[in-house]
């Protein structure tokens, strides 16, 4: 195998998606879908097969390409429409003309409902597609149990009803439809059955799954548990099954999708083509900005991207006269023929969504094929996004966050960890135990542990950090502001606060908070930050609570240590036996002259417990 596709498929995400195998000449030879594109990918590689035709396959791979999606349902899907655009050689199913299944429901004033592989007729609504024939054939039988809607096919209006143009079928003697051919039935009653219909096949499956439920329970009572058993077989399909796909959208027809997204340096835009509302092409490429270029609009890009792209796949367009094209940023030119939109809602918004999830992950794989040919690399990278978003002097090389933790003021703690480039960095981890501040007064304990950290890195001449993490908003960053101007260090060292709520950032002497993106780097290290330096803090707090609840009355006599202590526990098994017993009885585990000390120190204490609580009463 090729060093370079070992590094792909070492890149690959734990994704749902498809991937398209290519031999040297780069003819796709193999389409295959996988819940986790990475595993699924990797067990091509990592033995020999039992099939010959498999070992075959592997050895003619050359290159890979892969698209990810949102579900491994998707997946089926785009798999079926690219073998069927490429009919690779080493694929074997879904070559032919079949498909996977649709359930219909047609235009007409009695609607048909039904199940089909073939095209859809003119003014139908399909939904689907259903990977497994065995799932519509069990929604379209739940459908027929539910409702009494007609399999004929009839063309049934106005005239042919008062005619009597058709006869009442056995569907209508048996209770499964109700006489629409002879109008037994109101199309406005009928449109209701349709309206429910269409709320289940939209995948709302909730009242379907309701009545199955209903009905297992109903069979079980009267102890007819084979037939409990398949409406349970049932209930678990619909259970399961996804009714809407974005892949495979037959209202979407012979569109074009473009997505632009950008970094510091490049841009990246991917390309869907889709036919007969099916994807038959993704594909991504990147525009590296030189320094001149930096300043160009996304418009500017867009409208570059869409004229190369058309170029490259000048085919398809004529082909297919594609008219429609969708983007999540307009192109600052006009193109012949052709009408751009950026979709809001519904399923053309959830294809540019998975355009926009293929964009982001070609630059990600290109961030880390970087990063594992030069680790140092994709650190420098980092640190150079923060001190971007943050607008720092210099690269934070050296971070420091802090927190702290109590419970009303009981046992306050705070701790302090630290990143150095980029990674926890445990060694120089630390907690503090609060001394000066009474009651929960978090201010005032930030104030404390900064001043005593980096008075002391003062003394002793450590480095100091670049940049320092609050976890807190605006108060505990005026506290690490007075802290900081009292030890002499306003300047030499950045501050921000990361509020709790909304992981707002906020810098000193600015009201105003800044929002980060929820997916940016920077975002991500100053969170995992704070959470690092809550999970540290609640560790030390919950040890030094665990220390206060077993401390007792034994603790506090001198020269009894701990072994003496847990034997003397161990032995009366609570602290009031051993008060009750005699110096003699305590002399058989510690000794004569432990004995007298403990029991004469005990009693002592116990008459002043009674003298306190005497007083207090009196009082």
């Amino acid at each position: 195998m090729r060093d370079e596709l070992k590094l792909k498929i070492s890149l690959l995400p734990e994704s749902p998606g498809v991937y398209r195998y290519k031999n040297s000449e780069g003819v796709i030879i193999y389409v295959g879908k996988a819940k986790n594109l990475r595993r699924r990918v990797n067990s091509y590689f990592n033995r020999v097969h039992d099939v010959a035709r498999t070992n075959m396959l592997v050895r003619n791979i050359y290159d890979l390409e892969y698209t990810v999606v949102n579900t491994e349902e998707e997946a089926l899907d785009l798999e079926n429409s690219l073998i069927k655009e490429f009919q690779p050689r080493y694929n074997v199913l879904l070559k032919d003309d079949k498909s996977y299944p649709w359930i219909c429901v047609t235009n007409e004033m009695y609607p048909r409902v039904f199940m089909t592989r073939d095209a859809i007729p003119r003014g139908a609504k399909s939904y689907g597609p259903y990977p497994k024939v065995e799932v519509a054939r069990t929604v379209m039988d739940l459908i027929r149990e539910l409702y009494p809607i007609r399999t004929c096919r009839h063309n049934i209006t106005p005239e042919s009803i008062d005619a009597l143009k058709h006869r009442l079928c056995l569907q209508y003697h048996i209770k499964n439809c109700g006489g629409c051919c002879r109008g037994f039935v109101s199309a406005e009653d009928y449109g209701k059955f349709i309206d429910e219909i269409r709320q289940i096949l939209n995948g709302d499956t909730k009242q379907l799954c309701d009545y199955l439920l209903s009905e297992m329970g109903q069979l079980a009572s009267e102890l007819r548990f084979e037939e409990a058993n398949v409406l349970k077989r049932k209930y678990l399909l619909v259970d399961k099954y996804r009714a809407k796909s974005v892949i495979v959208t037959p209202q979407i027809h012979n569109t074009d999708v473009y997505s632009l997204v950008r970094d510091d340096n490049s841009v990246y835009v991917n390309y869907l083509h889709l036919r007969h509302g099916s994807i038959v092409q993704c594909y991504t490429i990147e525009y590296r900005l030189q320094h001149n270029e930096i300043d160009e609009t996304d418009e500017h890009l867009m409208s570059m991207a869409v004229e190369e792209l058309r170029n490259r796949f000048r085919n398809a367009y004529e082909r297919d006269k594609v008219r429609e094209v969708l983007v999540n940023v307009l192109p600052d030119s006009d193109f012949s023929g052709l009408q751009f939109f950026v979709p809001q809602r519904g399923d053309k918004r959830k294809l540019l969504g998975i355009s926009l999830k293929n964009a982001e992950q070609y630059r990600d794989d290109k961030y880390k094929r970087m990063e594992k040919l030069n680790p140092e690399q994709r650190t420098t990278r980092l640190l150079t996004r923060i001190q971007k978003d943050f607008h720092l002097p210099e690269l934070p090389r050296h971070i420091e966050c802090f927190d702290n933790s109590n419970i009303q003021g009981a046992s306050p703690v705070a701790s302090c960890v630290v990143f150095i480039n980029g990674k926890p960095s445990k060694k120089n981890y630390r907690h503090f135990n609060i001394k000066t501040v009474e009651g929960p007064d978090d201010f005032a304990s930030m104030k404390e542990v900064l001043n005593r950290r980096y008075s002391r890195l003062l003394q002793e001449g450590e480095e100091l950090p670049q940049l320092v993490v609050l976890d807190g908003g605006k108060g505990q960053l005026s506290a690490a502001v007075e802290a900081f101007d009292e030890l002499g260090i306003r300047g030499k060292i950045s501050l921000v606060g990361i509020a709790k709520r909304l992981d707002e950032i906020y810098f000193p002497g600015d009201s105003v908070p800044l929002y980060i993106d929820k997916d940016s780097e920077t975002l991500k290290v100053v969170q995992r930050l704070r959470d690092e330096a809550h999970r540290f803090g609640i560790e030390h707090h919950r040890n030094r609570r665990s220390k206060g609840q077993i401390h007792s009355a034994l603790d506090e006599i001198k020269g009894i240590g701990p072994s003496t202590k847990t034997a003397l526990l161990k032995h009366f098994k609570s602290l009031k036996r051993i008060r009750a017993a005699s110096v003699e009885e305590i002399a058989l585990v510690a000794g004569p002259s432990k004995a007298q000390l403990i029991h004469q120190s005990l009693n002592t204490e116990l008459i002043k417990l009674q003298d306190n609580e005497t007083g207090n009463t009196t009082g």
